[in-house]
């Protein structure tokens, strides 16, 4: 038996892929045991590398860090999640101007690493006599870089809909914008939904650049409490703490993404269930007329 891409792996091949994925997994705790085990011996876990952590100052400072994080995450997300929405659809216009230079900028932005941006808009604007700082700088990064990206994974959504969908909604008298807005665009979001958070995740890890133009998130205050002699200079203390805050905000983001997705499900279910009962009623009613 076999699929479009693939054949279906037989009994050997499940055997050998069982086996090499043991021995990837013991490589891979291996080399976490090792690193481990080098932080250790190097006295990176001894008491003095992590009392840092019980000053309240040092707690509050932290948690303007994250606040600082999560600030420049939502205001680059929603412009990224606009952008791409508004260069989507002008990829997807009838005009062919629209089209082209829709393409032209999501192609541009998407070729340009997010690094330089943010220091053109940090060190390039106020040359030009524009000032900005480095919040307005990392923000304006995220939105261009990412939004391209999103741009993409909408257009690619909204091409991947039915085309009943759109003359369904030609049909009714509706004009290519309502069409796009009202009907294309939110099914290609809850389409591609785990793509987009997956995107919003890299957005939320991203914000670690906004370090290198003294912004200040958490990678700049790891970096600041790393370089503290009175704490022993507890460089990768810091790095482990704020580690496990990022994955514990993208887990967060992760957990949030399935639950909409669960409920999208369950809504799509309702409304299947409701149309059955409502065409059930209807044919009831039509052979009950008809018997009568």
């Amino acid at each position: 038996m076999s699929t479009v891409m693939f054949d279906i792996p037989g009994p050997k091949a499940r055997v050998r892929h069982r086996l090499l994925a043991v021995i990837g997994t013991i490589a891979l705790a291996g080399i976490i045991a090792f690193v481990v085990y080098r932080f250790y011996d190097s006295g990176q876990f001894t008491a003095r590398k992590w009392e840092w952590l019980q000053y309240k100052q040092v707690q509050q400072d932290l948690l303007d860090a994250v606040l600082a994080t999560l600030q420049a995450f939502a205001a680059g997300a929603v412009l990224a999640l606009i952008f791409g929405a508004v260069f989507a659809a002008g990829r997807l216009s009838d005009h062919g101007w629209i089209r082209g230079i829709s393409t032209v900028i999501v192609e541009f932005f998407r070729a340009i690493p997010l690094l330089i941006l943010i220091f053109v808009f940090y060190y390039g604007l106020p040359m030009a006599g524009v000032e900005t700082t480095p919040f307005i700088a990392v923000v304006l990064g995220l939105m261009l870089y990412n939004g391209s990206v999103l741009g993409e994974i909408f257009r690619a959504g909204v091409q991947s809909l039915p085309k009943g969908q759109s003359e369904a909604a030609y049909a009714l008298g509706m004009r290519k914008t309502r069409v796009m807005v009202s009907v294309l665009l939110p099914q290609a979001i809850r389409a591609m939904l785990p793509t987009i958070i997956s995107q919003l995740v890299v957005l939320l890890k991203d914000t670690a650049l906004g370090f290198l133009i003294t912004y200040p998130e958490l990678l700049y205050y790891a970096r600041f409490i790393g370089s503290q002699g009175q704490f022993g200079r507890p460089i990768v203390p810091s790095t482990i703490v704020v580690g496990a805050i990022y994955i514990a905000m993208c887990l967060l983001l992760t957990g949030f993404a399935t639950y909409l997705e669960k409920r999208n499900r369950r809504s799509k279910m309702h409304i299947e269930l409701t149309d059955t009962k409502a065409k059930d009623i209807a044919e009831g009613a039509a052979a009950g007329g008809g018997a009568g």
